[in-house]
């Protein structure tokens, strides 16, 4: 315990613990605008890559699927061979692969690219990581929250960004801005971020690391795929059933096997695994309104039900929920160590749920959709705070990455999720006006009360989080 204590002091002497805060926070926010950085180039996509638009839909899927199966594995890396050193090796994944696709001119090259630029998600949990060992308790609530805030802040901030450069440039900027962004953040992190001490001792599980990503991309396939090749068709349910048999065999494996990739029992906690669960809906709940707002906001009024903006002016009406998280994230530290992390965690569903009980009454004008998305802001700010603070005070330090990226990894199922029931919906609701086919009300509407139920089960799985213990640390101050 003593060596722990004189290792925590090491690494909390220098540099100033601002300084470390504020380059994760960026890396972070780096981190989550590459989930958005093409979105602007949907459409286009098949006229720039000269392909089907069944492929150019990998642009996307890609780093989804990278990500989900990257982030638990890196932090179970960054816990056995330094968080610092896997943050690095990730975000110049993220460089090279943006170099890749902006230098490639079919979908192949852009394809790999958009894959490394996933891996990249990984920096968010470790960063959370590198906060406890290097924070005391009574600062890390605020700093957590505002790592956390990164999450939603990149992709809503950086929407108007990549709108405006597709709109009035080659659309390869968009991957130069990506490594641009990549390198800065390596320099910040070379620069301000200390050196581990901190670490647990053993081996990478690479037979788990191979079967938990073989695993997760059956389901995830399923999940973003299967409305596109027919949710029963033999691909789809292949995937699916492969998935889930590949998972229930990687998990009897990690119960038996030393050094696992992941140590089941610990995410068995109750704290644990219903934090994990509520993650979902969490997830479902943020990227249902990034799938819903930005098309009701660009359908042409004429059509019914749209706003009639353009791709910059609805990332404009987007964007400030992710200033709301960024503002707020002081507030969610403050609570998070007046009231705990479980309470804000519910307040925070809660508000989500009232955010789209206010959209489903009130939709129709462009404030509605702002007012919805401030509130679904305010929501994701504190329950993205909450749930990285639950898990940390119920696991040991040394499986503070692996677990804060095991909670990533539920979160990312909700958007994939999310992302495949919506796009379902808008897709299988939709009447031809004009010769497009556009949306019905009724989807939008669909849409919403999904999103609801999401976030009622969210709350009411807050509800049953036990209390959670201090942090195991506080005792080292």
């Amino acid at each position: 315990m003593r060596d722990d204590a004189r290792a925590r002091n090491r690494l909390s002497r220098t540099p100033p613990r601002w300084a470390i805060v504020a380059a994760l926070a960026f890396m972070g926010m780096c981190s989550s605008f590459m989930f958005t950085l093409v979105v602007p180039l949907q459409a286009d996509l098949p006229r720039l890559l000269n392909a089907t638009r069944e492929d150019t839909t990998w642009v996307i899927t890609i780093t989804l699927l990278v990500a989900a199966v990257a982030t638990p594995i890196a932090g179970r890396l960054g816990d056995m061979y330094g968080k610092r050193r896997v943050v690095i090796a990730l975000l110049l994944a993220l460089v090279v692969g943006s170099a890749i696709a902006a230098l490639s001119t079919s979908i192949i090259g852009v394809i790999i690219g958009r894959g490394l630029q996933g891996a990249v998600s990984g920096v968010v949990p470790l960063g959370i990581a590198i906060m406890r060992d290097v924070l005391p308790p009574q600062r890390l609530g605020t700093a957590v929250a505002l790592m956390s805030a990164t999450m939603g802040v990149g992709g809503a901030v950086g929407m108007p960004l990549a709108a405006f450069i597709a709109l009035n440039a080659d659309w390869h900027a968009l991957f130069w801005l990506g490594a641009g962004l990549g390198l800065l953040s390596l320099v910040l992190v070379f620069l301000v971020v200390p050196e581990d001490v901190l670490r647990s001792p053993g081996r990478l599980d690479w037979r788990g690391a191979i079967g938990l990503a073989a695993g997760l991309s059956g389901i995830l396939l399923f999940i973003s795929r299967g409305a596109e090749w027919g949710w029963t068709s033999p691909l789809a349910l292949g995937c699916a059933i492969g998935g889930i048999g590949m998972l229930l065999l990687w998990g009897w494996y990690q119960l038996r096997t030393t050094d696992p990739l992941l140590d089941l029992r610990v995410a068995a906690r109750p704290a644990v695994l219903l934090t994990n669960i509520a993650g979902i809906g969490m997830g479902f709940a943020l990227f249902a309104s990034n799938v819903t707002f930005p098309q009701m906001l660009e359908m042409p009024e004429e059509l019914g039900g749209g706003f009639g903006l353009d791709m910059l002016g609805a990332a404009l009406v987007i964007m400030p929920a992710g200033l709301v998280m960024m503002v707020i994230s002081p507030l969610s530290g403050w609570l998070e160590r007046t009231v705990g992390p479980r309470p804000l965690f519910t307040v925070g569903a809660a508000a989500i749920v009232l955010a789209y009980v206010f959209v489903l009454i009130w939709s129709t004008e462009v404030w509605h959709i702002l007012v919805a998305n401030l509130f679904i802001g305010v929501g994701i700010g504190f329950t993205f705070a909450a749930m990285p603070m639950i898990i940390m005070r119920s696991v040991p330090a040394d499986e503070t990455g692996a677990s804060n990226g095991l909670n990533a990894l539920f979160r990312s199922v909700g958007t994939s999720t999310a992302s495949a029931v919506m796009g379902a919906v808008l897709a299988g609701m939709s009447v031809e006006v004009a010769g497009a086919m556009v949306p019905t009300r009724e989807a939008f509407l669909l849409c919403f009360w999904l999103a609801i139920g999401a976030g009622v089960i969210t709350v009411v799985l807050s509800l049953m989080i036990p209390r959670p213990k201090p942090l195991p640390h506080a005792a080292l101050r």
